[in-house]
């Protein structure tokens, strides 16, 4: 099947079947925190890593997948990806360690990296530029629903078939997503003749994994010795050389660079594409401190805990393909400031509408405001960076703009688990020292160290600290377990409010990088893609 016999949007509609199941395994890792730390007997940084590895493989060779689809043609790339993905995803639910789950977690960010790239370049080749903005909106619509609604699924499953589930469900729409893929999706054949810029992929992959490695790893390593004399800055010194190498070399590498520098000239490009970093950074990390606290702090079961982001997923997918719509027609930096600054306010309202004592269904008023900010920014963020590309760059730059998101949530997800990590030791101990004023003096210190050291060692979220206080009275142990309870939830609450701060404040870097944007001046449709308009 060729762009002349295809349906557009068949074939668009097929891609984002496999597009919002690899999002979807973006987030929907977060509902099933707790139950993992239970069932695989592992700490928060480990579990962290299990959603961090994935968004990591995901990003890295993303710039190298779009190469590969330049020259063996978007559909084989995809096809590929997908079945990578499919079979990682068994491997992930067979997982019996959580050493084994990381590993298949990285084989399936490699699967979503092959994807990820074509469905894009898909669109720029089947839509005229004329007619981008609602398959945008579809595309964004997708996008939007799959990052809010993983938790929700993840609940219901986790809840009454188990966290191995939440990698089983991949199983039977990869292979609808395989078949409608084969049948609807032209063989399109750029048949660009690239070079691969292997020392580019070694760089910018060490080097963006030692920089992961050693943010999310801090506090575990008390930010000290990691490996010998080898410390944490240093990991972290060491993967920022590298990338400043990697763009060194990007510059002065005369052949066919991985990221050509020359495309950042463009201003909306340069503006997206950071834009892009924030938004991936803020919709990954947000998910941690809000599961953890709607499930440990105020014991809502992980299909609750899901339930109370439905209303932002609904409002998020409904808005979307409205705003592609009018991106088309009106300024779409408009659009675009309007939904980052919403979503910074989600963030921000969740933040401080948190309490230990809180209803659950408080927060969504505040998460419905970041629903409508998820709505308005994907189609116009997407609009705005593309359409204003070269079209012989459209390829390229595709690959990076997705390579930005993906690099973002990476980015995310380490410094929100260190911070979430750091804030918990900190915060539930100064809660414990404050609990332990109501008890005698002797059993005050002996107390504040045992929460607190729980809560430094255990990374169980649902633990109240620990079990029993030895030497106390039986009259006061009913008192001391009750002042636990307080302390654990009190702190886990700061923990989370503070938390949630640094990804809206990263939002607001967005909000500046969109304001510099321009409105993309109209482009007569391309040639390759005036046998897609016919078809539409």
């Amino acid at each position: 099947m060729n762009a002349r016999q295809a349906n557009p949007w068949a074939a668009l509609s097929a891609l984002c079947l496999g597009f919002f199941m690899i999002l979807l395994d973006t987030t929907i890792v977060s509902t099933a925190i707790p139950a993992m730390l239970r069932e695989l007997d592992a700490g928060l940084n480990a579990i962290v890593w299990v959603i961090s590895v994935y968004l990591l493989t995901y990003a890295v060779p993303m710039l190298f997948a779009s190469r590969l689809g330049d020259r063996f043609g978007p559909k084989r790339v995809y096809l590929a990806g997908l079945v990578v993905f499919t079979l990682a995803s068994l491997w992930c639910g067979l997982s019996g360690s959580v050493e084994m789950l990381i590993a298949a977690r990285a084989v399936q960010g490699l699967g979503a990296a092959l994807m990820t790239p074509q469905t894009l370049a898909y669109i720029s080749h089947l839509f005229p530029p004329a007619k981008r903005g609602p398959a945008m909106g579809l595309w964004s619509g997708v996008a939007g629903i799959a990052a809010i609604v993983g938790p929700l699924l993840g609940g219901v499953l986790v809840d009454h078939l188990g966290w191995e589930w939440i990698f089983f469900v991949n199983l039977p729409v990869g292979v609808v997503a395989l078949v409608l893929a084969v049948l609807k999706v032209p063989d399109w054949q750029p048949k660009h003749s690239h070079s691969f810029d292997v020392p580019g992929i070694l760089l910018s992959g060490a080097g963006l994994f030692c920089v992961v490695y050693g943010v999310q790893n801090g506090q575990h390593y008390d930010w000290g010795r990691a490996f010998g004399p080898i410390t944490v800055f240093e990991i972290i010194g060491a993967g920022i050389a590298m990338l400043i190498a990697f763009v060194l070399w990007q510059r002065f590498n005369r052949n066919e660079p991985l990221l050509p520098l020359g495309v950042f000239a463009n201003r909306n490009f340069s503006a997206g594409t950071l834009t892009s970093v924030t938004v991936g950074f803020a919709m990954t990390g947000m998910f941690l401190p809000l599961v953890i606290y709607i499930q440990a702090v105020l014991g809502e079961s992980p299909t609750m805990s899901g339930l109370l982001f439905a209303p932002m997923s609904l409002l998020a997918g409904m808005i979307g393909p409205f705003v592609g719509r009018a991106s088309d027609k009106v300024n779409g930096k408009v659009l675009l400031v309007i939904g980052l600054a919403a979503l910074a306010t989600g963030i921000g309202l969740v933040a401080l509408i948190a309490r230990a004592d809180a209803n659950a269904w408080t927060l969504t008023p505040a998460l419905l405001v970041a629903g409508a900010g998820i709505g308005f920014i994907f189609a116009p963020m997407s609009n705005l960076t593309i359409s204003s590309v070269e079209p012989r760059l459209i390829g390229t730059a595709s690959g990076i703009f997705n390579t930005a998101r993906q690099v973002g949530g990476v980015l995310g997800s380490a410094a929100v688990g260190v911070l979430l990590q750091a804030r918990i030791s900190t915060s539930i101990a100064d809660e414990a020292k404050s609990a332990a004023a109501s008890l005698p003096e002797q059993y005050r210190a002996p107390f504040a160290e045992g929460i607190a050291q729980a809560a430094e060692s255990t990374g169980e979220f649902g633990s109240t600290g620990p079990a029993a206080f030895p030497g106390l009275p039986s009259g006061l142990a009913e008192q001391a377990q009750r002042l636990a309870v307080e302390s654990v939830h009190n702190g886990l609450t700061d923990a989370a409010r503070v938390t949630l701060l640094l990804p809206a404040a990263v939002l607001l870097l967005g909000v500046l990088a969109a304001l510099t944007m321009r409105r993309p001046a109209p482009r007569p449709p391309a040639p390759v893609s005036a046998p897609a308009a016919a078809s539409a």
